[in-house]
This record gives C-alpha cells, sequence and structure tokens, in this order.
C-alpha cells in the first residue's frame, strides 16, 4: 500500500513516515503540492495526505488538479492539517476530501483513519 504524504513541514512529514512505515505502510513524500501533483501522477498512490496550507500551490488547489485529472481523479484524498478553525472539517469534506486529520496528530487515531479509509475504498 503507497501512502504519499504532501506537507511543507519536514518535521511533519518524518513523524507521519515514521507511523505509516511502522504500520506496514509504503510511503512517498512531496514539500509542496506542485510536487505532490507531479508525484502522483507519477506513482498513482493508493491514499494522499494532504497538508493545506502549503507554499506553491497549496493543498486546495492541488486537490482540485489532481480531480481534474484522468489518472488521480480517484484516489482518495485526507486533508492533514493545522488549519482546524470551525467550519473547516465541513467545508473540506464538502469540497471531496474522503477525511480530516488535524494536526498535531493522535497516532491511534491517525492510524485508525488510514485503515478506515483504505477498507472502505477496498484498497
Amino acid at each position: 500500500m503507497k501512502i504519499l504524504i504532501v506537507d511543507d513541514n519536514e518535521k511533519n512529514r518524518k513523524l507521519v513516515r515514521f507511523v505509516l512505515r511502522n504500520s506496514g505502510y509504503e510511503t512517498l513524500e512531496a514539500e509542496d503540492g506542485e510536487q505532490g501533483i507531479k508525484l502522483a501522477k507519477e506513482t498513482v498512490p493508493d491514499l494522499i495526505l494532504m497538508d493545506i496550507q502549503m507554499p506553491v500551490i497549496d493543498g486546495i488547489e492541488a486537490f482540485r488538479i489532481l480531480r481534474s485529472e484522468p489518472a488521480t481523479k480517484d484516489i482518495p484524498v485526507i486533508a492533514l492539517t493545522s488549519y482546524a478553525m470551525s467550519g473547516d472539517r465541513d467545508k473540506l469534506l464538502r469540497a471531496g476530501f474522503k477525511g480530516y486529520i488535524s494536526k498535531p496528530i493522535n497516532v491511534n487515531e491517525f492510524v485508525s483513519t488510514i485503515k478506515s479509509i483504505l477498507d472502505e475504498y477496498k484498497i
């Protein structure tokens, strides 16, 4: 199972990578939305974890671009963000994100959410 982590914060990527690899997942990483789009098109991961606030292309715009591309339009994308204002979760889910995980992550909830979404999509 291949999961793409798109986050501009190296410490966040390192923690998420560690947790996912210890849970048996393969990981790929991108530092911004533009790199994330490119890597998603090249590798077609099973799941994408997308930070929302990033340089170059933010997570929402990257998500829109991924949805417009035939190769990536069906990949489930989870918003992984510290952008936790009231109503943000619902707004992102309505926009089409398949899940919402706030940072800092709770490791047990994080792994459970990942597993649940992969199970839902029979991946």
